[in-house]
């Protein structure tokens, strides 16, 4: 739901009525992309323009998603003479066009969406005076053909066409496209387009000046033939196919056929697929998605460069109606029992059994509980819990068709007989194994008759002087536990053997750091990733978002939680081209999950954490690379910008409600949180009523699209 949107003259009033037309229109138009508006100016003239802001099932909007078109006037590096704000939906009174008048400035104006979740949708229109005139003449483009020719005037192997355009109206050539075929998609024109298909081939042209003028356009025709060789072998072929199935090995819905040929003699030329036994053929350029419901044959063939055909090949499949969609989630309960006290509090300990049904008909799929806060974990026997003190478990239940049901909880208290009090333990360590440093052991994190935890009494995450101190604490440890039956004899050798694996107190060594990512798989797998995108593992230890999976999502670590700490980091910026990465480190949100007012599960880390935020952009969004977001903009000074590819050094420090920011080894921003921000005032369900976040909390990564590549390693973090 959008809010507080309001469309008057000097704030973008669409019209009520015919207006004298303006010098010049500029247009804006969206659809169901929430990371980009589908078309926008970059460039205008100064004067009366009319602006036009459509998001409409015209213009691909097919799921009724709301946008706006704002200008931003809160920022002094753009202009701020025009306040524009229009909300526009297909299903709105106006169908989702809306205009309105405005006079421009030469200058910049910044332009976005306000709509939470759209941040990526933004823009710079730049304004020219105009120089004396209005541009009215377009640009001429001419086109050149290079390459090794035979004697019937084809190119052989390969073809390599140069455009270039002029332009002598006065604004000058703003860019220059071009097209492969009578049908091909527009792009644009960056170096000359290299022709290697055997064939006719059209190549279309044309180019567009800055005053808006876009000239006609043009073609050149060649024929690309294969170089001579005496290959005979035809290329070889393969398809598969993919979708989801039912218990029939039906595909539901929809099947998706994935052809692949290579050739090792002169190389595959086409690929070819055809529908049904008498389709015609077609040219395969991208799998195939059928959705007709039956059962369907799939044939194809490639030829290579020298003519060779390979013998025709096909799949057969069937696609089912998909059955009605299940979209009611599970139902879970929880029961404790065991023995009270006088207190009603359980005695020694509780068992919490957690029971799932699924009226919804796909069926449970899995059954979770989490314990005093901790991360999510699969149920699969009842919860023995056994350390004095109250505690609260939340229990949750996914059913086949992927509904979560909302959080249970239940609470309760254990007490030992007699009143003992909690145990004051060295550390506080509930993972499900004995860890030491990096070295997971395997061994069971049981509770010891002092009712700490082994990882508890270890103490790994202490600053230790020297790995021979840091043994000989673990072998009286590992005596203890030994005599009082806490562990085997096998199990305590693992111990030991994973004591000196860790190096803890050696030379070296970040003393006291925890690491959370060293580039292994083992370490990638304890981290979760929620919403969309998507971070990869390399081969040299780091981590990397995708350029393939598109939306905003987030990493994070589910294991621990941590109040006052330093977290080391290093981030590298590797946005394609001339663009910069957005991305952010979130620290101390409570969890992904189980928020009923947010439409995806990575916001309650914005909305109840920070977000320490890493861009090197100069012009975009006004939260920079250590700004933390929302509530304190920093600039690209401090320790300035580096080279995009290059690795930054990042260490975040929380102590209390005090920030400190660090980019490699120098001070770039302090903050207190004494609950001022910028936006996104609190809302009931959030933690305290002046924008302060909780004092413990989780570690996160941000994906915020699949342009803004980045890519972390070396993940640490201390406890202060």
């Amino acid at each position: 739901m959008v809010l507080g949107l309001t469309s008057t003259a000097a704030y973008g009033r669409p019209d009520d009525g015919p207006r004298a037309p303006a010098e010049q229109v500029l247009t804006w138009t969206a659809g169901d992309p929430i990371d980009r508006y589908l078309t926008f100016p970059s460039t205008a003239v100064a004067g009366a323009t009319t602006i036009v802001f459509e998001n409409s099932a015209a213009t691909g909007n097919t799921t009724g998603m709301p946008h706006t078109l704002t200008f931003d006037v809160s920022d002094p590096e753009y202009n701020n003479d025009v306040p524009l704000n229009i909300l526009a939906n297909p299903n709105d009174d106006r169908g989702g066009r809306h205009t309105a008048q405005v006079t421009l400035a030469p200058g910049r104006y910044r332009f976005y969406c306000t709509i939470p979740g759209h941040g990526a949708m933004q823009g710079i229109l730049t304004v020219t005076d105009g120089g004396g005139g209005e541009d009215t003449t377009a640009p001429e483009t001419a086109a050149k053909v290079e390459g090794e020719r035979n004697a019937d005037g084809a190119y052989i192997g390969h073809a390599a066409v140069t455009v270039s355009a002029t332009d002598t109206g006065g604004s000058g050539v703003d860019r220059i496209e071009y097209a492969v075929g009578p049908t091909g998609s527009w792009q644009a024109y960056t170096a000359p387009v290299m022709v290697h298909q055997v064939g006719s081939h059209t190549v279309r042209h044309r180019a567009t000046d800055k005053a808006g003028n876009t000239s006609a356009v043009k073609t050149v025709d060649f024929t690309v033939v294969a170089p001579p060789t005496d290959d005979r072998t035809p290329p070889d072929t393969s398809a598969t196919v993919s979708g989801e199935k039912n218990g029939q090995g039906e595909y539901l819905d929809m099947a998706t056929v994935t052809v692949t040929a290579s050739d090792t003699g002169s190389g595959v030329n086409t690929i070819e697929y055809a529908i049904g036994t008498g389709g015609a053929w077609q040219t395969y350029t991208a799998p195939v998605m059928v959705h007709q419901v039956g059962t369907h044959t799939v044939r194809y063939r490639a030829t290579d460069r020298a003519g060779n055909v390979a013998a025709e090949k096909s799949v057969l499949f069937t696609v089912v109606t998909p059955p009605a969609q299940d979209t009611t989630p599970p139902v879970t309960t929880a029961t404790v029992t065991g023995s009270k006290n006088s207190d009603g509090a359980f005695i020694t300990s509780a068992t919490v059994t957690v029971t799932a049904t699924d009226t919804g008909g796909s069926g449970v799929e899995k059954v979770e509980y989490s314990l005093d806060g901790g991360p999510y974990l699969a149920y699969t026997a009842p919860v023995v819990v056994d350390r004095v003190g109250h505690h609260t478990v939340l229990h949750r239940a996914t059913d086949k068709a992927g509904n979560t049901s909302a959080a249970g909880r239940v609470g309760f208290d254990v007490a030992e007989s007699g009143g003992v009090p909690a145990p004051n333990c060295p550390e506080y360590d509930e993972r499900l194994t004995v860890i030491v440093g990096t070295v997971d052991t395997g061994v069971p994190n049981r509770m010891t008759r002092g009712r700490c935890t082994v990882n508890e009494l270890i103490e790994d995450e202490k600053d230790w002087s020297s790995h021979a101190l840091f043994l000989k604490h673990v072998d009286a440890v590992l005596d203890r536990l030994l005599a009082d039956g806490v562990v085997d004899a096998r199990e305590d050798r693992t111990i030991r053997r994973a004591a000196r694996e860790s190096g803890i107190g050696r030379p070296g060594q970040t003393t006291g750091y925890r690491t959370l990512f060293d580039g292994t798989a083992e370490s990638f797998a304890k981290w979760q990733h929620v919403g969309g995108g998507k971070f990869s593992l390399n081969g040299d230890g780091s981590m990397t978002s995708s350029t393939t999976v598109p939306g905003m999502g987030m990493l994070w670590f589910p294991q621990r939680r941590y109040g006052d700490f330093s977290l080391k980091l290093q981030w590298r910026d590797d946005a394609p081209g001339t663009g910069n990465a957005n991305s952010g480190v979130f620290v101390r949100f409570p969890n992904v999950h189980d928020h009923p007012e947010e439409p995806r599960p990575e916001w309650v880390a914005i909305r109840f954490g920070h977000e320490v935020q890493v861009l090197d952009r100069p012009d975009g969004d006004m939260y920079k690379t250590g700004s933390v977001y929302g509530f304190d903009r920093v600039g690209l000074g401090g320790a300035g910008v580096t080279p995009k590819g290059t690795w930054n050094d990042y260490e975040i420090r929380v102590e209390g409600q005090h920030y400190t920011v660090f980019r490699n080894g120098v001070l770039i921003n302090e903050f207190d949180n004494d609950g001022g921000q910028e936006f996104s005032p609190p809302r009931a369900g959030d933690p305290g009523t002046d924008g302060r976040r909780y004092a413990t909390g989780h570690i996160g990564l941000q994906v915020h699209g699949t342009t803004d590549v980045i890519s972390y390693r070396d993940i640490r973090i201390k406890e202060l």
